[in-house]
């Protein structure tokens, strides 16, 4: 699988979650973001590209806003949203090598 073919997959796995989340029909979000139930659908499984004003409208339409983030950032953020029981550890690592929790 292409990096390409692997992100626009992993983008409609994380469509789909939210949308199930929100329980709502593709139909539904569809609808919300101003596009064809297929097109939906093929965005969903992840069989075809979207425009960013597309994928816009769709997070909107499940509740979700969407971000760009610096590359150099990734880490960061990443940490952050990653939930840790101990209170010790730091808030980012530079490398995921330097993770042991990971």
């Amino acid at each position: 699988m292409t990096t390409e073919s692997y992100a626009l997959v992993e983008i409609g796995r994380l469509l789909k979650t939210a949308r199930i989340a929100q329980a709502m029909t593709q139909e539904q979000v569809a609808d919300l973001a101003g596009i064809s139930r297929p097109r939906y659908r093929d965005i969903e499984t992840g069989s075809a590209a979207a425009r960013a004003t597309t994928l816009i409208n769709i997070a909107r339409a499940l509740g979700l806003e969407l971000m760009l983030i610096p590359h150099a950032m990734v880490p960061a953020v990443g940490a952050l949203l990653r939930p840790y029981e101990d209170d010790d550890l730091p808030a980012f690592v530079s490398s995921p090598e330097g993770d042991s929790h990971g």
